[in-house]
Formats: structure tokens, C-alpha cells, sequence
């Protein structure tokens, strides 16, 4: 396993760790995904977690360039699953254990609340300087989520981030030291459980009701992610 679940009373906790930079292989998306069908969606919060020094590096690069059709079906799979991070009918709390590269940004992108460790760490999305576009799936998540004074920088100019810096761009919400990450994290998620149901779900609804239009949309069109 390159992910597992538990849960902490009101909290389930799905952690990353493939022992090295945590990419969203193929098999990485189905796992999580296999995870996340086992998430309470009417009750609770979900606590997405890292490894140490790592969140996530962002797809397989190996998969990506071995051609473009499992390019395209990896990368296509990976966004319907940033898709239901996004839309996920109760709270998600991400916690950035280290660096959080493309998809990995992209993921805090899709929560909804980031919490990261201090550290010499990055967070950025660099596909633009790794011959890549920027589609529209992961293109809206970020609209939604960056302020509009960096996304300019984030997105266009593929700036890289200190993880201290992450706050003003839009990544993160929080920074707390290392030691204390996890209990922090737990407590955030533990109150947004708190929120009701249904009530929470159908406010997020309505808040990202046009967002996801263009998302899904976006899903449908994709052909050509591969470096060119």
C-alpha cells in the first residue's frame, strides 16, 4: 500500500507515503480513490496527510512521457480525482508535510484547509517550465483558490514558493513547526466535523457550482497533457 486510512473519532486520515516523493501514479489515484469511497460523506472531516518532507511531487513523469495515451488516461484520472478532493461533501483539511509540487499543489488547491510544516520546503506548479500547459481542470481549482495577485505568478510564471511564503499566494492557510503538525492538523479537523450536514454540502455546492461546470468540462476535452 501507498496510502492507508484510519480514523480518529469524528476524522478519517488518509496518508500518502510511497516512501519516496508521493507522484499520483496510476495505481496512487486508484488507491486513493479506493480510500476515499470508504470516507463518510454525511458526517465527519477528512485529514489528508504526507510524509514527512514530502506531500506530494505531483504526477509520474515516468507515465507521462512513456506516451500519450496512458499520459492522458493517468492525467484525466488524476483530475477527477482532484475533482472529488474539491467537491467532497464534508470539510478536508490537508496537511503539507514538505514539498508540494503541480498535482501536489494542486491538491492543497482542492482542500479545504492547508496546513503546512515550516521548513526548506516548495510549493508551486511548474508545468510550464516541464513543457506542459496548464488544462482547465486544474487551471479553475487554482482560479478558485489563489488570490488574484499571484495567480499571474503561480500559474503563468511558475513560480515556486517557500512554504513560509505559501500563505499570501493562496496555498496555505496556516504554517506550524514540524512537531506539532499532526496534533494541529487533527484539531482543525476535528472542528470542521463539527459543521453540518447538510447544510455544509449544499453551501460548498452553491459556492462551486460554476467551477465545477468548467472542471468537468475541461475532464472531457483532454487529449494532449504530454511534454511537447
Amino acid at each position: 500500500m501507498i496510502a492507508n486510512i484510519k480514523t480518529i473519532e469524528n476524522v478519517t486520515i488518509i496518508t500518502l507515503d510511497d516512501g519516496k516523493a508521493n507522484v499520483f501514479s496510476p495505481t496512487m489515484i486508484s488507491e486513493f480513490n479506493s480510500l476515499l469511497d470508504q470516507v463518510p460523506t454525511n458526517k465527519g472531516s477528512l485529514l489528508i496527510y504526507g510524509r514527512e518532507g514530502m506531500f506530494s511531487a505531483g504526477f509520474d513523469l515516468k507515465v507521462m512521457m512513456s506516451g500519450a495515451e496512458p499520459a492522458v488516461n493517468m492525467v484525466r484520472s488524476g483530475f477527477k480525482m482532484l475533482q472529488r478532493v474539491f467537491s467532497f461533501p464534508r470539510p478536508v483539511v490537508a496537511s503539507c508535510t514538505g514539498h508540494a509540487i503541480a498535482l501536489g499543489a494542486f491538491l492543497l488547491c482542492s482542500s479545504d484547509y492547508r496546513i503546512g510544516v515550516k521548513g526548506d520546503y516548495k510549493i508551486g506548479a511548474n508545468e510550464l517550465r516541464n513543457n506542459m500547459i496548464v488544462p482547465t481542470p486544474i487551471l479553475e481549482i487554482a482560479k478558485f483558490k489563489l488570490t488574484k495577485s499571484h495567480k499571474q505568478r503561480a500559474l503563468l510564471n511558475a513560480e515556486m514558493y517557500a512554504i513560509e511564503d505559501a500563505i499570501e499566494p493562496g496555498y496555505l492557510d496556516e504554517i506550524v513547526d514540524a512537531d506539532k503538525i499532526y496534533d494541529i492538523a487533527l484539531e482543525k479537523a476535528k472542528d470542521l466535523a463539527t459543521l453540518a450536514h447538510p447544510q455544509y454540502n449544499e453551501t460548498k455546492m452553491l459556492d462551486q457550482e460554476d467551477v465545477i461546470k468548467k472542471i468537468s468540462n475541461g475532464i472531457e476535452q483532454i487529449k494532449d497533457v504530454v511534454a511537447r
